[in-house]
C-alpha cells in the first residue's frame, strides 16, 4: 500500500506513518519541516496555508490512501483534496467529535446532529466547525464512497503534544498529596493514539468510507483506574485524594483543562466525552489496549525526552497550579509535591 500523510510528524500523524511502516507500507509525509519525520518516510516540505504552498504534491505520484489531521481552516482540506483526487483511491479525514452538535445526549451515535454552519470554503473559525468543514471538503472532493471520517474522541498515549496525560504523569511523579477528582468508578472513554492508527490503516484496507465514532469504549477505565496507573507506572508513592465533584467545581477548578480528561458526572461536557456509542467502530476491527499499557508507554516517552512533552502552540496549556491544589486539599505549610 502507498500512504500519504499530510502532517506525519506529530502526534496522530506519527503513529499512523509508524504503524504504516509497521506493515510494510511505502509512506510520504508532507510537512512543513518543523519536525523531524520518521525515518524510512519520503519527505515532502511544504506550508498548505500558504500561496503555492502544495507545489511539492504536485505531479503524477499516486497513493492509495491519503491521511489528513488538520484542524483549522477548512479551505486547506479543500485545496489538498482538489488536489489528490484524481490521485489517490480514498481520502481519510482525522475530525472529531466536536462536530456534533450541544448539547449531545448520552450515547450519541454517527447519526447524531451536526454542528451548523460549517463550510468547506471556510477560513478559521472554531474548532467544531472548523473539523465539520474539512469533513465537507474531503466529501466533496472524494464523494461519500471514497472518503472516510475518522470522528475521534480524546486520545492519549506517546507523542502527546496537548499535554493532558503528560500533566498527570508530571503531577503524580512529584508525589505526595494529589487532589484526584471523583467519583472513583467514573467511567472514561478515550482511544491510544496506536489503536487509532492500526483501525485507520485497517479501514483503508477494508475500503471503508463515511463517519466513524473513533475513541474507545465508555467504561474502558475509570478515573480511578486511570490515575492507579499514574501512580502505579511512576512509582512515586503519591497519595491520591479523592474529592467530591461539587468541592472540585465549588473552587472554582475548570474541568478538561485544569484536571485534563476529567469531568464531573451527569454534566452534558461527560455526556459529549465519555459516553458515546462506538459500536461501528468496534465492529470494523477497533481493538483498545489496556490503561495501563498506554500509561506505561507515555511515562516512557516523557522520560526519553527529558520529562517535558511538546505542546502544540495552538493549543492552551492544560494542568492545574499547584497553590490552587494545596488550597483545595487544605494543606498547610507547602504545596502538594514539593520540598518546603
Amino acid at each position: 500500500m502507498r500512504l500519504l500523510v499530510l502532517g506525519g510528524t506529530e502526534f496522530v500523524g506519527r503513529a499512523v506513518v509508524e504503524a504504516a511502516l509497521g506493515r510494510g507500507w511505502d509512506v510520504t509525509v508532507f510537512h512543513r519541516g518543523r519536525h523531524a519525520p520518521v525515518a524510512g518516510v519520503r519527505s515532502l516540505h511544504g506550508d498548505r496555508t500558504a500561496p503555492e504552498g502544495l507545489a511539492a504534491l504536485d505531479g503524477t505520484d499516486t497513493w492509495d490512501a491519503v491521511v489528513d489531521t488538520w484542524s483549522a481552516a477548512p479551505r486547506a482540506v479543500r485545496d489538498a483534496a482538489r488536489l489528490l483526487r484524481g490521485r489517490a483511491q480514498r481520502y481519510v479525514y482525522v475530525s472529531s467529535r466536536s462536530v456534533y452538535a450541544w448539547a449531545p445526549a448520552t450515547g450519541l451515535t454517527e447519526d447524531a446532529p451536526l454542528v451548523a454552519g460549517a463550510s468547506a470554503d471556510a477560513e478559521q473559525s472554531d474548532y467544531a466547525r472548523d473539523k465539520r468543514g474539512g469533513e465537507l471538503a474531503a466529501t466533496e472532493a472524494f464523494g461519500a464512497d471514497r472518503s472516510l471520517l475518522v470522528r475521534a474522541g480524546l486520545i492519549l498515549g506517546p507523542y502527546e503534544n496537548i499535554g493532558r496525560l503528560p500533566w498527570w504523569l508530571t503531577r503524580i511523579a512529584r508525589g505526595g498529596p494529589v487532589l484526584a477528582p471523583g467519583p472513583r468508578d467514573l467511567p472514561l472513554q478515550y482511544i491510544d493514539v496506536r489503536d487509532l492508527a492500526d483501525w485507520v490503516l485497517g479501514a483503508v484496507e477494508r475500503e471503508l468510507s463515511g463517519p466513524y465514532n473513533l475513541v474507545g469504549p465508555s467504561g474502558h477505565t475509570t478515573m480511578g483506574g486511570f490515575l492507579a496507573a499514574c501512580t502505579e507506572i511512576t512509582g512515586s508513592g503519591a497519595e491520591l485524594r479523592w474529592t467530591d465533584p461539587d468541592v472540585v467545581l465549588g473552587a472554582g477548578i475548570e474541568p478538561w483543562t485544569q484536571l485534563p480528561v476529567w469531568v464531573p458526572p451527569g454534566s452534558d461536557l461527560h455526556a459529549a466525552l465519555h459516553t458515546g456509542d462506538v459500536t461501528k467502530a468496534l465492529d470494523t476491527g477497533l481493538r483498545c489496549r489496556p490503561v495501563t499499557e498506554t500509561v506505561a508507554d507515555t511515562w516512557n516517552w516523557l522520560r526519553a525526552i527529558g520529562g517535558t512533552a511538546p505542546q502544540r502552540p495552538d493549543r492552551p496549556a492544560v494542568g492545574l497550579d499547584p497553590e490552587v491544589e494545596a488550597k483545595v486539599l487544605g494543606l498547610a505549610g507547602g504545596v502538594p509535591g514539593t520540598t518546603p
